[in-house]
């Protein structure tokens, strides 16, 4: 599979895109966010 096909999400921290990984094959349902630094900060996202 090419890299171009990988399914796509926008970080609603960053909105930055991001693309599929290997280590969230089993959650990417779940996966919001494109980093652990993004995670971390998504109390700065809930306030705005």
């Amino acid at each position: 599979m090419k890299k171009s096909d990988l399914p796509i999400k926008i970080c609603p921290i960053c909105k930055r895109p991001f693309t599929w990984r290997k280590k969230w094959e089993r959650n990417w349902n779940n996966v919001k966010y494109c980093s652990e630094r993004c995670r971390r900060n998504k109390k700065n996202e809930e306030s705005n």
